[in-house]
């Protein structure tokens, strides 16, 4: 009996301590987020509590080169002219952006594109923090140009060649990216993480040697002199949370129970208990302006504006240069009527 009970008492999870970082981010530092949709998925968190922070600004990538390639169209300011776009199928496009760049208009696409790096350069030039999420070491080369591409735009396959980066060519390549940044950015505190959603194109084996890579990188960036640091993303997926209803039904995502739990320790580490608490409550106006209430009532309507309206009064006490600036609009049009 005495075994069954110590049994079930057993912990059945691989939890670890994860070190909180030395540096905090606050509601003055800008955090900018590069990299694959995991990035993504920890920057929205941010915005969610109207943190400053920007989020791939030339759409999701992947691989380390697009990665860096993004990076020195940001730190450079790059303007594009209708020589770097393609055209197939009616579309114009570039090879160094997501698909949300592209478009029947060569103009419009050009000035998406230009615009986004023009506000993204003014924005690591005062950002803090950087998160660079690497989602796997296979890159896709385009034939004809002779270019690692960020995105194939599902052209037609043979058009590209692909490979698995080998580990001292990611860390070459970002070696020198890091002296950059720290040349250009001396101030700029530079986070890895590695993403924990595995590319099932690669199969079993093709995935976890990409990772594995990734890794070996990573841990050799560690010391380099801008002293990067790196938060354990993905070891809280695979060792944590080693349970398929962490997952989408994809069994390839994390499921959104995942990506809050990874959040609170990414939370956590990152942000200091003032903050998170100016978070959690900034949380609650994001979603009572998402939120579109189930009353004819004005009277309900009006008493619900005020409350939040309340709510961003003590917010903006604590932080005078948070923007609310549409829902201030919104509830105060609810509460006037």
């Amino acid at each position: 009996m005495q075994v069954i009970q110590n049994q079930i008492n057993m912990e059945l999870r691989t939890t670890f301590n994860i070190e909180p970082s030395p540096f905090k981010i606050s509601y003055s530092d800008k955090v900018m987020f590069i990299g694959s949709c995991f990035a993504s998925n920890m920057g929205s968190q941010m915005a969610m509590g109207h943190m400053p922070v920007m989020i791939n600004p030339s759409g999701t990538v992947f691989n380390p080169v697009s990665v860096c390639n993004t990076l020195d169209d940001i730190s450079q300011a790059r303007k594009y002219s209708i020589d770097d776009l393609q055209l197939f199928d009616s579309t114009w496009f570039s090879f160094y952006h997501y698909t949300d760049f592209s478009g029947e208009d060569p103009e419009k696409v050009l000035e998406k594109i230009n615009s986004s790096n023009e506000h993204a350069a003014a924005f690591l030039k005062n950002a803090k923090y950087l998160f660079i999420t690497f989602g796997t070491a296979r890159v896709y080369t385009q034939k004809k140009l002779n270019v690692i591409v960020s995105n194939c735009h599902k052209l037609p396959a043979e058009q590209f060649s692909n490979k698995i980066l080998t580990s001292e060519e990611i860390t070459d390549l970002w070696t020198k990216q890091l002296d950059k940044l720290h040349l250009l950015f001396p101030h700029l505190k530079i986070v890895f993480t590695i993403s924990p959603v595995r590319h099932w194109k690669d199969g079993a084996h093709g995935n976890q040697l990409s990772k594995s890579i990734l890794f070996v990188a990573v841990e050799k960036l560690l010391g380099h002199g801008a002293s990067p640091q790196y938060f354990p993303a993905y070891e809280i997926m695979m060792d944590d949370l080693r349970d398929y209803r962490f997952y989408n039904d994809d069994m390839l995502h994390p499921s959104g129970q995942a990506l809050n739990y990874i959040w609170e320790a990414f939370a956590g580490c990152y942000l200091d208990n003032k903050t998170l608490n100016i978070w959690k409550d900034a949380v609650k106006v994001s979603r009572a302006f998402n939120h579109r209430l189930n009353t004819d009532s004005e009277t309900k309507k009006k008493t619900f504006a005020e409350k939040v309206l309340t709510q961003i009064s003590d917010i903006k006490k604590q932080v005078p240069e948070i923007d609310f600036s549409r829902e201030e609009d919104y509830f105060l049009k609810m509460r006037n009527g």
